[in-house]
């Protein structure tokens, strides 16, 4: 009976920590974007919807493939370059808009979000573990998109440390952006990241 039992929660540990793989694009993202997945996470906070999600290193690789998916080489290339660094992707919206569209009441207050989004997220998003260990930030990509998209987007970009990774999970913090949400907090588990989904290239 015990032997059973051992039996049973080897398979479901084993379960839990195994890779999804992808053949389509579009599956994965289906799959990232279910929240039971733990891949994405999101929050309502003074009516303001904040949604963060792990952006794993083969949809790194496939933007930079394009059409050719054959090229076992390139695609081993790829996968080393992009597997060094963590990506997550922050949206912020009021009403299905941009912060830009409904968040500052005057021109004084559109530039300042303008420099802040553009030049300042750095000071303003941060990475730690649960024993305060802070990652430093690479580099964030924030397109203008001018009113024309339903959220504010943006790539930050991480180092990938083995040893931050071994933690149970990733505090991932966004200070108050004059939004009056005060301080939004994400907690990521590290096994979603070290366990992420791939894609089948063919």
């Amino acid at each position: 009976m015990n032997r059973i039992l051992i039996l049973g929660v080897i398979v479901v540990l084993f379960c839990n920590c195994s890779t999804e793989t992808f053949t389509e694009k579009d599956a994965m993202w289906e799959y990232l974007r279910d929240e039971n997945n733990g891949y994405l996470h999101q929050k309502q906070v003074n009516g303001y919807d904040f949604s963060l999600l792990y952006k794993p290193t083969d949809l790194l690789v496939d933007q930079e493939l394009g059409e050719d998916t054959s090229n076992k080489e390139k695609i081993k290339e790829l996968r080393k370059k992009y597997k060094q660094y963590m990506y997550f992707t922050l949206s912020m919206s009021r009403g299905n808009q941009e912060l830009l569209s409904t968040t500052p009441k005057n021109r004084q207050e559109f530039g300042a979000m303008v420099n802040q989004l553009a030049f300042g997220m750095d000071k303003k998003v941060h990475v730690f573990t649960p024993n305060k260990d802070t990652l430093a930030l690479l580099d964030y990509i924030y397109p203008r998109m001018y009113g024309m998209s339903k959220a504010t987007t943006m790539l930050f970009v991480y180092p990938r440390d083995e040893k931050y990774l071994k933690e149970e999970y990733l505090n991932i913090t966004i200070e108050d952006l004059g939004t009056y949400t005060g301080e939004v907090k994400f907690k990521v588990p590290t096994k979603n990241i070290n366990n992420e989904p791939k894609l089948e290239f063919k």
